[in-house]
């Protein structure tokens, strides 16, 4: 039995190059990269010195606050570098991979006859724990936590985004599996959410199935959590992206750390976009050599909305299951915003002609057509943004400071991502998820 759950407000921003259906296996890199800032909230504590030796979930660094929290290598090689920064702030460790990889053995386990602890304990010492990311806050789940609900959303609605149908074909297995795990972890529900017209979960047990539809952010976890069990103050939920669910369930069937991940390589930079499947931590300049088009490119770790910039020598990001390449904006239009010279251009309001043709895919730059201006009401916000919050009044008491203001406008229960198309539309050019996540922080060392 499922529950309907449809977003009305919100918007869909549809770009060329979605990937097509196929999934090939893209080149193995030669060097592999944990990145310790994108586990946020996280002080790393290294276990490994340049040079030794690694197999596939061994320990390169532990949690300072939770030595028990390890975070492990995604292939077998050697450490090549430690990179650090300003302070000695640990920033990269870089592998360099044998050719052929060799695993730690957890044990193969069966969730079902597991207590809590011991499926706790399995993950912690596999490095899967980071796969589980809790609200409020947005930051790594903390063990000795018991969240009254666990969500994963198989519904991408975002511009670009990988289809969950896609990169969980043939693993039902492996996700039933993470599903009977992780509902040891809670006395509440595990609640799973797909698309209104998708059956691929349909007989996945042991979860809550809600059937979703609307305009992105639709698919966002925190909407979701918004319509089906809203957080109150001092509540904790869990958060798990679909694939690590498959990835920990991978865990207790084989007994080894799962780094693969299946990936959508998209965008109208692409030349023939689809799906790879690659290890985590690859190199950016693997997954895309011999795959872009002339010209200049933005190159994504994500989607477009709330993805990083980064080089073909950086890696892919440790939750991210896009790679996103659209032409950069590095020009100007003169009289740029006249609506006769803009049939090209997509826009939210009537400015242009898109509101004509809803299903046309537009070719979009990353200009930002204007500078910051002044933070005014114009009512912009409150159209794609689906939660039962003022985005504008909480931006503003974040930018202030005000706590007191802040729990009361719903700062528990919203992510940096729940702000991305705020970024998109917003006339002001403010950056509406730096703010959210500068405002999470604060909550963080003030509340905690």
């Amino acid at each position: 039995m499922s529950t309907d759950i449809k977003i009305k407000k919100g918007l869909n921003i549809k770009l060329k190059g979605g990937a097509k259906h196929e999934i090939s296996t893209a080149n193995r890199s030669k060097t592999f990269a944990v990145n310790p800032p994108e586990f946020h909230g996280i002080i790393p504590k290294l276990t490994v010195r340049e040079g030794d030796k690694v197999k596939v979930g061994d320990a390169i660094f532990f949690s300072k606050s939770n030595e028990q929290m390890k975070f492990v290598s995604p292939v077998s090689g050697e450490i090549k570098e430690i990179i650090r920064g300003a302070k000695r702030k640990l920033l990269s460790i870089k592998i360099s991979a044998d050719q052929k990889d060799s695993y730690v053995d957890f044990g193969a386990k069966t969730p079902g006859k597991l207590a809590a602890p011991q499926i706790k304990e399995s993950l912690l010492e596999s490095g899967c724990w980071p796969m589980i990311r809790q609200r409020p806050y947005d930051v790594v789940a903390d063990p000795a936590d018991s969240p009254k609900a666990i969500f994963i959303s198989a519904y991408a609605t975002a511009p670009l985004a990988a289809s969950h149908a896609v990169t969980l074909e043939g693993r039902e297995k492996e996700f039933q599996a993470g599903i009977d795990a992780l509902g040891k972890l809670t006395e509440g529900k595990v609640h799973l959410s797909v698309g209104a017209s998708d059956n691929f979960l349909d007989q996945i047990k042991g979860v809550e199935l809600h059937k979703v539809s609307g305009n992105h952010p639709a698919g966002n976890v925190g909407v979701q959590i918004s319509r089906i069990d809203p957080i109150n103050a001092g509540e904790r939920v869990w958060v798990v992206h679909p694939q690590d669910v498959a990835a920990i369930g991978s865990l207790f069937l084989k007994g080894k750390y799962n780094p693969t991940r299946v990936i959508a390589l998209a965008g109208s930079q692409v030349d023939g976009p689809q799906y790879y499947q690659v290890i985590i931590g690859s190199q950016i300049g693997d997954i895309t050599a011999g795959k872009l088009h002339s010209g200049k490119s933005r190159i994504i770790s994500g989607n477009p909305l709330t993805g990083c910039t980064v080089s073909s020598k950086n890696s892919l990001g440790f939750y991210d299951d896009t790679v996103s390449v659209i032409p950069e904006g590095d020009h100007y239009e003169f009289f740029g915003w006249v609506p006769f010279i803009g049939n090209h251009k997509f826009s939210m309001s009537r400015t242009f002609f898109s509101w004509l043709t809803p299903n046309k895919e537009y070719d979009l730059d990353t200009n930002l057509n204007g500078e910051e201006r002044a933070f005014v009401i114009t009512g912009e916000m409150e159209k794609v943004f689906p939660m039962d919050i003022y985005p504008m009044q909480l931006l503003k008491a974040t930018m202030t400071h005000d706590i007191e203001k802040m729990e009361n406008l719903g700062i528990y229960e919203v992510a940096p991502e729940d702000f991305a198309l705020i970024d998109f539309v917003s006339s002001s050019k403010i950056e509406a998820q730096q703010i959210i996540r500068e405002g999470l922080d604060l909550m963080i060392k003030e509340v905690g």
